[in-house]
């Protein structure tokens, strides 16, 4: 019966974090299961660039 109830716990626990991210998704905070990956390389990286430089004033 233990076996059971964890079971069934463990299944809550994962629907829940799934509509949880779903709901994230939807406000545009992650990417779970309807949008899939972004390619990076089509990603802007001056923003990265700029922050990985050295900046001294000289």
């Amino acid at each position: 019966m233990e076996i059971v109830v964890a079971l069934v716990f463990s299944v809550v626990v994962l629907f829940g974090a799934d509509r949880l991210l779903l709901w994230l998704e939807r406000r545009g905070h992650v990417n779970w299961r309807r949008k899939g990956r972004r390619r990076l390389s089509d990603e802007p990286t001056a923003r990265l660039d700029s922050m990985l430089t050295d900046h001294t004033r000289g």
